[in-house]
């Protein structure tokens, strides 16, 4: 099958969207053909007050040329910029079906940056994701959320997490006081993150990752250990030294760094909020509380195992195929590529998160540039 993925978040980008289509495109390349257009290697503006997001020139143009190329059996739509409009107005006027995802709470984001209505940003999402047959959200608490703001057709397409990287290992890749409490992802203004650095506790507090305010807070905390970006094994060897794992946001939909923590055998400390509240089990794998110092004492006390265990349930392969079951046709208006469902069933159940794609041929990705 011929699947084309349609992002404007793709590499140089680090964070959990990118991580998770590139591990999506990977695993359904093992027996299909997977396209993604994407910004890399075009032309690109960078984003207004965020840089590191690159906004493609000319995507209308880059979307016929994609279109024309080859024909698609099945079209998803994973972001709302200028890729995602142009695909989306082909996939309109062309009368082809298509896909949609909503991965973070971007109306809350930008009314961060700026002072635009967050009713007037819903209200451009719906009509964005109103042609699409389905729009996959990361949490059933997300697709409760989004339902009452209006949304249709809500599907759930979970996290996963690579546990052959992400795995308990020896705690000598950072040699600091501890108990060390770590934060891990984009540091970035709607990711709450001084609420973390701000906390009186013992130990050290390490932040690994980069982003828009990185070097502000480095400047207000000259105390915490930034450590920047970590890759691969680098990065999961730090990442499982650490004793607690802490998310101070309040805006994700997922958090896909807190399955890669506990897949470390780290437990997570958060504010009990959407994200967290569907992978954090209370004082079994991490602990929730509105008073995040609190929430971290706890943390601490969580058998590392039980982490391990839970995030065990979430891998690639049986996340890639819950995706691949619910794409749509590009050419067909009644029937699924997918196996059938009850349309009402929407809720995800973690603990029956098994591997079941077959890998019957080996295939490929193609990055269109």
């Amino acid at each position: 099958m011929r699947i084309l993925l349609v992002s404007d978040a793709w590499e140089p980008q680090v964070n959990g969207v990118v991580r998770t289509l590139q591990k999506t495109a990977e695993t359904l390349s093992a027996c299909h053909q997977v396209h993604v257009l994407s910004p890399q290697n075009r032309t690109t503006l960078p984003c207004p007050s965020y840089p590191e997001i690159r906004l493609t020139l000319r995507p209308n143009k880059a979307v016929r040329e994609c279109m024309q190329a080859q024909d698609y059996d099945a079209i998803h739509i994973a972001t709302e910029g200028p890729l995602g409009m142009a695909m989306r107005r082909y996939c309109v006027k062309h009368g082809l079906q298509f896909t949609s995802s909503y991965h973070t709470r971007f109306p809350e984001y930008l009314r961060m940056r700026a002072p635009v209505p967050l009713s007037l940003s819903y209200k451009f999402l719906r009509w964005f994701h109103r042609p699409a047959t389905r729009t996959f959200v990361r949490t059933e608490t997300q697709r409760q959320l989004m339902t009452e703001r209006g949304f249709r057709h809500l599907e759930i397409w979970p996290g996963g997490v690579d546990t052959n990287l992400f795995r308990p290992c020896d705690k000598d890749a950072l040699d600091l006081p501890r108990p060390i409490a770590t934060y891990m992802g984009r540091v970035a203004l709607e990711k709450n993150i001084e609420a973390f650095l701000d906390l009186e506790l013992p130990g050290s507090k390490v932040v690994i990752g980069g982003g828009p305010a990185l070097d502000k807070l480095k400047q207000r905390y000259p105390d915490v250990h930034f450590l920047g970006y970590r890759h691969g094994e680098a990065l999961a060897r730090t990442l499982a030294s650490s004793d607690v794992f802490v998310f101070p946001s309040r805006t994700d939909t997922l958090g896909l760094v807190i399955l890669e923590a506990m897949a470390c055998g780290i437990p997570v400390a958060a504010y009990p909020v959407p994200g967290p509240q569907d992978l954090i089990i209370d004082n079994g794998n991490g602990a929730m509380d509105e008073n995040l110092r609190d929430a971290v004492f706890r943390a601490l006390a969580v058998c590392s195992e039980n982490c391990v265990e839970y995030a065990s349930r979430f891998s690639w392969q049986a996340c890639t195929n819950h995706f691949l079951q619910r794409l749509v046709p590009a050419d067909d208006q009644t029937t699924s590529l997918g196996e059938s469902r009850d349309p009402s069933s929407l809720a995800y159940n973690s603990t029956q998160c098994r591997s079941s794609l077959q890998v019957p041929k080996p295939a490929s990705t193609t990055l269109l540039n």
